[in-house]
């Protein structure tokens, strides 16, 4: 099972290009139901529903919440998919399993002033990698990319002078993203400068990924969340930068300024409308907290 294990967990990054945040997740998940079926004298082909409601149970009693336990659903779901693509099982159980009902939680997102306020906060820092993080600052407001796929963007599929970037997102799908002209200023001058330096500073091979760290390496998720924490830390914010409420704020304003909805589908990369749609309820919010400020309520 191990082996199996570690063949889907290779099929998930290099044929569905996972983020490698998601494939942690999932081996997490798989290998707690593994553990499960081991300690029940069970085998992948022997699980049914019965061992599975009792696996998500278990789980529910030990405080694990309903959307954890969906996202194990999810995971188990598509482990077992492959088992039966690859013949190994002759049949998925998950999919006779239906999800548990989740409130859906509203996306958070940065105000335009806010979001103003962070990049000229941050654009008055004189320290060597300031150009870069100023860079990424600029292009996760301007393109509303995934994290995962910022740090994958190589120089070959970024073309600077038309502004735009061949993505290439969850399932291997390719789209075409465009991106501010401050953002553009701001990559031509990091890749021109900041870029350069650091690969002679590190004496790398010459890595063709458009971020890197101070070491002339691709930049990961997790090296991205770090910069940003410094950078809140270093404007004296007490505001979250997640990489994430980038990705939330850039699809809230284009729909406040009244961009299609499936054209917003498209640029974030969402294979389902569903997914895009809970911005239209971030939206509606905003309205009417602005709503609520031209007529308050009166005072008793």
């Amino acid at each position: 099972m191990i082996e199996t294990l570690k063949n889907y967990l290779f099929y998930l990054k290099y044929q569905k290009n996972y983020s490698i945040k998601t494939i942690d997740s999932y081996q997490r998940d798989i290998e707690k139901f593994l553990k499960y079926i081991d300690d029940e004298d069970y085998t992948l082909e022997m699980v049914d529903q019965t061992l599975i409601r009792n696996f998500l149970s278990c789980e529910i009693m030990n405080g694990i919440s309903k959307r954890s336990n969906a996202r194990r659903i999810i995971a188990l779901r598509g482990f077992y998919e492959y088992l039966v693509k690859n013949k190994i099982v002759t049949s998925n159980p998950f999919l006779l399993i239906s999800m548990p009902k989740i409130d859906k939680k509203l996306p958070d997102f940065f105000y335009i002033e806010e979001i103003k306020n962070i990049f000229q906060e941050n654009s008055q820092r004189e320290d060597f990698l300031a150009p870069r993080d100023q860079a990424i600052l600029e292009l996760l407001f301007s393109s509303g990319l995934r994290v995962s796929e910022l740090c994958d963007l190589t120089l070959q599929k970024i073309n600077i002078k038309e502004r735009i970037m061949i993505i290439v997102g969850k399932g291997n799908k390719e789209r075409r993203v465009p991106f501010s002209l401050n953002t553009q200023k701001t990559l031509l001058y990091y890749i021109e400068n900041t870029r350069k330096e650091i690969l002679v500073n590190s004496k790398s091979n010459g890595s063709n990924y458009v971020f890197l760290n101070s070491k002339g390496n691709k930049l990961t998720s997790r090296g991205v969340e770090y910069i940003l924490e410094s950078i809140a830390k270093k404007i004296n914010t007490n505001m979250s930068l997640h990489p994430h409420k980038f990705r939330h704020t850039f699809a809230t304003h284009l729909l406040n300024q009244g961009l299609d909805l499936r054209v917003i589908q498209e640029l974030l990369g969402h294979s389902s409308l569903s997914s895009t749609q809970v911005y239209t309820h971030v939206s509606n919010q905003k309205m009417l907290e602005e709503y609520e400020k031209a007529f308050p309520r009166r005072k008793k």
